[in-house]
C-alpha cells in the first residue's frame, strides 16, 4: 500500500477518543523524510483543556509532528484525531475551520499589513459568510471585528503598535503579534511551536502570564519549547521526543526525574 493510499485509509475508519477526555489523539504516526524516520510509531492523547508540552533535542521530530496535526504534511501511516474527526488528508484550512490553530516556530505574519490588520484577517476568517452587500451590516460586523482585534492585540501588550507595519517589528513582537493571530480564532486546541524564541525573559515571563490566563479559559494547548523554565510554569503533562520516538510521558514532577530523560535531554543541570 502506498503512503497516500495508507492515509485515505486511515481516513475512512472510525475512531474514538484515544481517552475519555482526550481532544487529540494521535494514533501510530510514522513520518519519513528520503528513508530518515522523523517519526516513529508515536502515539499520544492530549485531554481536554489541558497544557501539554512536547520537548525533546533538535531534530526530534517535534515541529514534524505539529505539521502532521494541522494537514501540511501527510503520514506515512496513522492517523490523527481532532474530537473524533480524523484529520488525516485533510487541507490545513479545513483543519483550521474545526477548531484548531498554529502559532509557527518562525513567526508567519503579513509584512505589508499593520499590526491590527494582521489580526483582522484570520480573525475574518471565522466570520466566512457573515459579511453580506447590506453595507450597515458590514459595517457593523467590521467594526465588531476591529474591536475584537484590538482587545486581543492589547491581551498580548501590542496595543501601542496597532498601526505600526508589521515588517518593522522585533522578532519578539511578531511572536506576540502571530499569537494575537492564533487567539482570535477562538479555538479550541491552539497549537505553539516554540511561543517564546528570542524574546527576553521579561517578555517570556509576560507570555507565560497570558498563556496560564488562557488555560484558565479552558483552551487546550500543545506547546513545543526549549525553555524548561517556560514548560515546567505551564505543562500540565510532558511528551519527551527523540530519535522521532516518544521516550517517556508525565507530570513536570516525573519527567524532570526520569533517567530516560536526562540520558536523552534535560541532563543533570536542567532538573
Amino acid at each position: 500500500m502506498t503512503a497516500s493510499e495508507t492515509v485515505e485509509a486511515e481516513a475512512g475508519r472510525t475512531f474514538e477518543r484515544g481517552t475519555p477526555n482526550s481532544v487529540l489523539h494521535i494514533d501510530d504516526v510514522h513520518k519519513s523524510f528520503a528513508g530518515l524516520h522523523a517519526l516513529s510509531d508515536v502515539d499520544l492523547d492530549v485531554r481536554e483543556g489541558e497544557t501539554h508540552a512536547i520537548i525533546g533535542p533538535n531534530g526530534a521530530g517535534k515541529s514534524t509532528l505539529l505539521n502532521v496535526c494541522v494537514g501540511r504534511l501527510k503520514p506515512d501511516r496513522g492517523a490523527v484525531v481532532f474530537d473524533g474527526t480524523v484529520l488525516t488528508g485533510k487541507t490545513p484550512y479545513e483543519i483550521n475551520q474545526l477548531g484548531v490553530a498554529r502559532v509557527f516556530q518562525t513567526p508567519e505574519v503579513f509584512p505589508d499589513l499593520t499590526v491590527l490588520e494582521n489580526v483582522m484577517v484570520p480573525g475574518l476568517s471565522k466570520r466566512d459568510g457573515q459579511f453580506t452587500l447590506d453595507p450597515f451590516k458590514h459595517m457593523r460586523l467590521e467594526k465588531e471585528l476591529r474591536e475584537e482585534a484590538e482587545h486581543v492585540l492589547e491581551s498580548v501588550g501590542l496595543q501601542a503598535q496597532l498601526s505600526d507595519n508589521a515588517s518593522v517589528m522585533s522578532r519578539g513582537d511578531k511572536r506576540r503579534l502571530e499569537l494575537a493571530m492564533g487567539l482570535i480564532q477562538k479555538p479550541r486546541l491552539l497549537l505553539l511551536d516554540e511561543p517564546t524564541a528570542g524574546m527576553a525573559r521579561a517578555d517570556t515571563n509576560a507570555t507565560i502570564d497570558l498563556l496560564k490566563k488562557i488555560k484558565e479559559g479552558g483552551m487546550t494547548k500543545v506547546i513545543i519549547e526549549h525553555d524548561m523554565h517556560v514548560v515546567f510554569s505551564l505543562a500540565d503533562r510532558i511528551s519527551v521526543l527523540a530519535g522521532g520516538r516518544i521516550i517517556a510521558q508525565g507530570t513536570p514532577e516525573e519527567i524532570k526525574v526520569n533517567p530516560k530523560v536526562k540520558e536523552a535531554y534535560l541532563g543533570e543541570e536542567q532538573v
